[in-house]
C-alpha cells in the first residue's frame, strides 16, 4: 500500500511538472494560432495517439457509465480549457491561475457530496491551502499591478468548479477496471464531441501551413502526446492510487513550475516575491498532504 501511495504522488508530480510546462508551448503557438485552434488540435491529436495505444471498444458499458464518461469530457476536456481561454481575455493570467489554484478546494467540497464524503478534511488541508494559496498571490502579483474584472474572475472560478467536477468523475471511472488509457481515449473523444459546436463561435483558420513551421510542430506534439495524452492518463492514475482529494493538491505546484519554466525558456525574469511565493506554495502542499498520510 506504501508503494502505491509512492508511485501514485511521484506520477502526479510528473504531470503537474509537464502541465506547468504547458504555458511556454501554448504562448510560443498563440503567435500563430488562435486559442482554441490549440485546444482543439492538442487533444484531436491526443486521441488519435489513445486509439493507436489503446484500440477497441470498452466493454459492459452501460448508460450511466456513458452519462459518467460524457460528464468528464464535457466538464474536464471542453468546459474548464474553453472557460480559461475565454477568461483570459477579460482579466490577467496572474488573477486566472490564482482562482483557478483553488480547485483543489472546490474539488473537496465537491467530493463530499458526489462520492459521498469518501475523503475527510482536516485542519492540515485548510492550513495548507491558506498556505499555498499565499504563495500563489506572491508568485502571480509580483511583477504586476492587481487588475480585477468580474466576467473573467467568475469565468476563472466557474473553470475551477468543473474540473472539481470532472475530478471526481475520474474517481468514479477508475473503479470500473478499464485501463487509464482507456478511460482516458473515451473522455477525449467525448470532450472533442462536445468542443466541435463551440468552433463556430470563434474566428477559427485551419490553415495547415502553420504546421509545417518545425517550433510550431514540436510545440504542438508536445501538447497532443504529452501534456494531454500521456499525462491525462497518468493524472486518471495519480487520482485512483491517491484518491481525488489528495492528487487534486498537486496543482498548487502548477505556478511554481510555470515561473520557473519562464526564467529559463523566455528569460522572464525572477523576482523575490515570486521566489517567496513559490516556497511557500510548496510548503502549502506539503502541509496538506500531511493530512492524508
Amino acid at each position: 500500500m506504501a508503494s502505491r501511495a509512492f508511485v501514485g504522488h511521484g506520477v502526479a508530480l510528473f504531470t503537474v511538472f509537464v502541465w506547468g510546462m504547458t504555458f511556454i508551448s501554448t504562448k510560443i503557438l498563440l503567435e500563430d494560432f488562435h486559442a482554441v485552434e490549440i485546444l482543439f488540435l492538442r487533444f484531436a491529436m491526443a486521441y488519435g495517439a489513445l486509439s493507436l495505444a489503446a484500440p477497441g471498444r470498452l466493454s459492459d458499458l452501460t448508460p450511466c457509465r456513458r452519462m459518467v464518461m460524457a460528464g468528464a469530457g464535457l466538464t474536464g476536456i471542453c468546459l474548464y480549457y474553453l472557460l480559461e481561454n475565454i477568461a483570459l481575455g477579460y482579466t490577467m493570467a496572474s488573477n486566472i491561475s490564482v482562482i483557478l489554484c483553488a480547485a483543489p478546494l472546490f474539488t473537496a467540497i465537491v467530493a463530499r457530496f458526489v462520492l459521498r464524503g469518501e475523503e475527510r478534511l482536516g485542519l492540515f488541508f485548510f492550513a495548507g491551502f491558506a498556505v499555498a494559496m499565499s504563495g500563489i498571490c506572491l508568485i502571480s502579483f509580483s511583477g504586476s499591478e492587481l487588475r480585477l474584472d468580474p466576467r473573467g474572475d467568475i469565468l476563472a472560478v466557474l473553470a475551477a468548479l468543473v474540473w472539481a467536477f470532472y475530478a471526481c468523475f475520474t474517481r468514479i471511472m477508475g473503479r470500473w477496471g478499464y485501463s487509464a488509457l482507456q478511460v482516458t481515449r473515451a473522455t477525449f473523444g467525448w470532450g472533442l464531441l462536445f468542443m466541435l459546436p463551440c468552433l463556430s463561435f470563434f474566428n477559427v483558420s485551419w490553415e495547415t501551413a502553420r504546421l509545417a513551421d518545425g517550433v510550431n510542430l514540436v510545440n504542438l506534439l508536445f501538447l497532443g502526446l504529452c501534456a494531454s495524452a500521456a499525462c491525462f492518463t497518468t493524472w486518471n492514475m495519480a487520482v485512483r492510487m491517491l484518491g481525488t482529494v489528495c492528487a487534486s493538491l498537486y496543482i498548487y505546484f502548477v505556478p511554481v513550475i510555470t515561473v520557473v519554466a519562464a526564467a529559463l525558456v523566455l528569460g522572464e525574469r525572477m523576482t523575490i516575491l515570486s521566489s517567496l511565493g513559490a516556497v511557500l506554495t510548496l510548503a502549502g502542499l506539503f502541509l496538506s498532504q500531511m493530512g492524508h498520510r
